[in-house]
């Protein structure tokens, strides 16, 4: 599949390094270019990189009204040899498909999605932000594009990648644990519906129970399945927790839980760092009597954006709250911390294939 670059002119493309002089937010800039290509229900044409701009999107588009899109959310880290590497992309391009499996959507080759957003940051690789803890977020999507008002799937779909230079997903980064409400009020998926895939749908869901959990100083919900008896998610996160004997427990894959790649990736590489990984179902009221007796002494969450997010407390809707530890952020998350960047941004040696280099083709 080849790939145009339908660039305006040179002076449109960032020339020089992008050095900001303020600590950068998370996911507010863009760069000078995306990646598109559309579906006309039998193959994938019209593949390009063209100027960030607004697009044409019918007003019947079966994405508008029917929520029928999911995306994506990866990164790209500069290594000390002054390379851009992406982390874990086919892992990404893999769950893409999955999503657009549950989605009644067509399937994108993992070799085609890696080599447009390669491409992509290589004809923007200028935006690379040079500064500490800086990364360049990468967000690919889909979405439902043809003119109809009947309830089905779209026939013809549009691919898109863009990029964002950003900063850590928390402003105060990896300094302050965050707060977990826990309630019954909300659930962010039930059995047999879209809660394995990344769809759009499912974090307009989210949205108001972000909003109740603000209210009790909480940055997001734990949620728990339908039952209210298992814990599932923390957010828009996978959950974790951590036995004062070293063990991480994460919540056993169900089709309610979206497979975080960072999850995986913990999966693979905790072991060989001293830590055993257990997956499986973890009632609440086991969870809750845990921290009570001292056995569970950290928690957080697992993510692409803010990678890992130690909580220091849960919250209940009558105002109690239950520390984790002593609060803080535990030495052992710390570790896992540290480990795990140091692989992302080349200062420590990763697992085979998780690093990608982008390579440097585009010469205009």
């Amino acid at each position: 599949m080849n790939i145009s670059y339908c660039l305006k002119p040179r002076s449109k493309r960032r020339l020089e390094p992008f050095k900001p002089d303020q600590p950068l937010p998370f996911g507010q800039l863009r760069t000078d270019h995306m990646f598109m290509m559309d579906f006309d229900g039998h193959e994938w044409y019209n593949v390009k990189i063209v100027p960030y701009c607004d697009i044409n999107v019918a007003p019947g588009a079966i994405a508008l009204h029917y929520g029928q899109a999911y995306f994506e959310g990866a990164k790209a880290f500069m290594h000390p040899d002054g390379e851009i590497y992406t982390f874990r992309l086919d892992k990404n391009a893999e769950r893409a498909n999955f999503s657009g499996e549950i989605l009644c959507m067509p399937q994108v080759p993992i070799d085609v999605q890696i080599k447009a957003i390669h491409a992509l940051i290589d004809v923007d690789r200028n935006w690379f932000p040079i500064q500490d803890g800086a990364s360049l977020y990468i967000r690919p999507f889909m979405f439902g594009t043809s003119d109809s008002l009947g309830v089905h799937p779209s026939e013809c779909y549009r691919y898109m990648c863009i990029l964002s230079p950003s900063g850590p997903y928390y402003a105060t980064g990896f300094t302050k644990p965050i707060r977990l409400l826990i309630t019954q009020k909300f659930h962010r998926a039930v059995s047999g519906g879209t809660g394995a895939a990344k769809a759009a749908g499912n974090y307009a869901a989210s949205l108001r129970a972000g909003q109740f959990a603000k209210k009790f100083g909480a940055s997001q919900v734990l949620y728990l399945d339908a039952e209210n008896r298992y814990i599932e998610e923390a957010g828009a996160m996978n959950h974790f927790h951590i036995t004062k004997d070293g063990t991480v427990y994460i919540p056993e894959f169900t089709d309610t839980i979206l497979k975080s790649i960072t999850s995986i990736s913990m999966i693979e590489l905790l072991p060989k760092i001293g830590f055993k990984v257990i997956q499986k179902r973890i009632e609440l009221n086991e969870f809750i009597e845990g921290i009570k007796k001292g056995e569970i002494v950290e928690a957080g969450g697992f993510g692409t954006a803010a990678v890992v997010s130690p909580v220091g407390e849960y919250v209940f809707e009558d105002g109690t709250i239950l520390k984790v530890g002593n609060g803080d952020i535990g030495e052992m998350t710390k570790k896992i911390y540290k480990t795990y960047t140091n692989i992302q941004y080349g200062r420590a040696e990763a697992p085979e294939g998780w690093l990608k280099k982008v390579e440097r083709i585009f010469q205009g």
